[in-house]
């Protein structure tokens, strides 16, 4: 099967570029980040403690969550817009530090892979969950500009925060992401590294349909 991998910072474009392309390259998108944020959404809503890493692995462990449509079910339920929230923002990501939950997700995510041609985004995907992908990409952006293109997001989804807000937490998400026991985010070393900065997302589209394109036969 072909998996295609794309990891990078929380702003970086990867899940934009990721729906393009699914489209493009007939594949199954798969959102990680989302995944995550649908564990983080039910220890809100449950009011468990986020220190409680056993709850927290149970729950996903029960959870059913499908990508259909380009919205996020979990359990039947379209949460698409409730995970996206600033308050599941501020603690998706020391949830996804929890070790034993990542197992649970990762296994989760691999299944998906089992007989579909997917692209999947996240922070570990080139590195732990599809170390073998197909094809590898780390999309990166400044902080600054990660920050206004989130802002710019939430603003359109209707979501209330400030680009002070938006930013303070996007500098400590990469942070936590980077200093993480187990998944940390860092470029694999035969990932393609493109700086999106100053393209557009036609741009990014472009460079990486080119790589998929021109070698179409490679499966894992």
């Amino acid at each position: 099967m072909k998996i295609v991998a794309i990891d990078g910072p929380a702003g970086s474009g990867k899940g934009t570029v990721s729906r393009i392309l699914s489209k493009k390259c007939n594949l199954l998108y798969i959102d990680t980040g989302a995944m995550y944020r649908s564990i983080a959404y039910q220890v809100l809503k449950l009011g468990i403690d986020i220190t409680d890493e056993e709850k927290i692995t149970d729950i996903a462990k029960n959870s059913k969550i499908e990508f259909i449509d380009e919205k996020t079910y979990l359990n039947g339920i379209d949460i698409s817009k409730e995970i996206r929230s600033m308050e599941v923002t501020k603690i998706v990501s020391p949830v996804s530090s929890i070790v034993p939950l990542r197992e649970v997700l990762v296994g989760m995510q691999r299944e998906m892979a089992r007989n579909h041609d997917v692209i999947m985004e996240g922070r570990d995907i080139t590195t732990v969950v599809f170390p073998n992908a197909t094809y590898k990409f780390y999309l990166d952006a400044t902080t600054p500009e990660r920050a206004k293109r989130r802002y710019k997001e939430n603003i359109i989804k209707g979501i209330n925060s400030s680009y002070e807000e938006v930013l303070e937490n996007i500098k400590k998400r990469d942070y936590n992401d980077m200093n993480k026991s187990v998944g940390a985010l860092k470029i694999a070393h035969d990932a393609i590294y493109i700086d999106s900065t100053n393209m557009t997302i036609e741009e990014v589209v472009s460079a990486m349909e080119n790589v998929i394109e021109n070698d179409k036969h490679k499966e894992v």
